[in-house]
């Protein structure tokens, strides 16, 4: 069977990698019965305990000649799925691509995301290497039309991100209690995140109060609790900044144990609206069936509100408090529009998420077939 490896920011470190590596797994051993996965990663030990791999490597620690052989066994390389290729960072994620490519390993661009990208090195990095993919799958029509901007000519087929197919686990009430939340409210999700690489524009003071209204606002108006959902370690920082802005402190919970994925799926069943920054918590919003509020900080947030067909919303800097409380008031007063519309786009964009693994399958297929039984078998 053939041996396909994927390259991502897997390890720990955030919560909609996580997501999207555990439902790529699922999918590419439903595909292809049999198959070895080995994962490129930045913590191979977690990826090892917490997903269903052959062999995880660690990418950022190994040396080239440890990667050299891990990758020239591969039938197939899977770069991502999820936001690797921004400023920063993209040319780090390409390593394996570029070793993979140089001797003739079928790399395949898997659900990726892109941007922000305006460094001139990275943009022509990128360009390189998506032009000698195999074949080019991506999240959101943002990333294709910057594909298509920076000069990759390559066809580009817009999917979805692997997590709309992920199951949730049951939080149970039991783990609510632990965490001092109470059961008996009513309960509206936050997210927030770090200024970071891949949010450059961000203004964090500005940010953390701007939050902190929308948290009061949700307090009085709904008679309810905040429970901040750090998507990564960064955001435990940011949300306990934001509640030392808040009026109403006691009624805000801030997530203290680690959960996988699949759990916080299973909490986000708990509440009854979700305000986000995060892209993965607002995926994890729409699939739990509650209305959903984005503070997009980058173009990815943005097309998926569009793929979900709900109204735009202007980007994170030019949000001002009365805009954002009037937007929420809406929000809950006219929750049914916004969950029938759910209902429907959900399941499409699932089904758009369908079509990575069969597409990637293809590659891997007359490649596969050409070599007599794959790499291994043909040696």
């Amino acid at each position: 069977m053939p041996v396909i490896g994927i390259s991502g920011s897997y390890g720990g470190l955030n919560l909609g990698d996580e997501a999207i590596l555990a439902s790529a797994i699922v999918q590419l051993r439903t595909h292809i019965p049999g198959v070895e996965i080995v994962a490129f990663c930045r913590n191979a030990e977690h990826t090892k305990t917490h997903h269903d791999v052959d062999r995880a490597i660690n990418a950022r620690t190994a040396l080239r000649d440890e990667i050299i052989p891990e990758i020239a066994r591969l039938d197939l390389l899977l770069l991502g799925g999820g936001g690797i290729l921004y400023d920063s960072e993209a040319q780090t994620y390409l390593r394996e691509v570029m070793i993979a490519q140089a001797r003739h390993v079928p790399t395949f661009a898997f659900a990726i995301g892109i941007g922000p990208l305006r460094n001139v090195e990275e943009r022509r990095a990128v360009r390189d290497g998506m032009n000698m993919m195999a074949g080019i799958t991506v999240r959101e029509t943002g990333a294709k039309r910057l594909l298509e901007e920076i000069g990759v000519d390559c066809p580009v087929t817009v999917t979805a991100d692997p997590a709309l197919l992920l199951t949730p686990e049951p939080f149970t009430g039991e783990m609510l209690r632990a965490e001092g939340i109470p059961g008996d409210v009513r309960l509206i999700g936050m997210s927030v995140r770090e200024k970071g690489a891949a949010a450059p524009e961000l203004d964090s003071a500005a940010y953390h109060a701007l939050l902190a209204e929308a948290a009061d606002f949700v307090v009085r108006r709904l008679d309810a609790h905040v429970v901040f959902v750090p998507m990564e370690q960064a955001d435990l920082r940011e949300a306990h900044q934001v509640t030392a802005c808040m009026a109403s402190p006691e009624r805000a919970h801030v997530l203290r144990r680690d959960y996988g994925p699949r759990r916080i799926m299973g909490l986000m069943q708990h509440f009854d609206m979700a305000l986000g920054m995060r892209l993965h918590f607002l995926i994890f919003g729409a699939l739990a069936g509650i209305p959903i509020m984005a503070l997009p900080y980058a173009t990815k947030v943005s097309d998926f509100l569009d793929a979900l067909g709900l109204p735009p919303r202007p980007a994170m800097r030019q949000q001002s408090a009365g805009t954002l409380l009037a937007d929420l008031d809406r929000l809950w007063d006219e929750r049914e529009e916004y969950l029938r519309l759910l209902r429907q786009r959900v399941p499409e964009l699932q089904q758009r998420a369908r079509r990575t693994v069969p597409l990637a399958a293809e590659v891997i297929g007359g490649n596969f077939a050409a070599r007599g039984g794959g790499r291994r078998g043909a040696k």
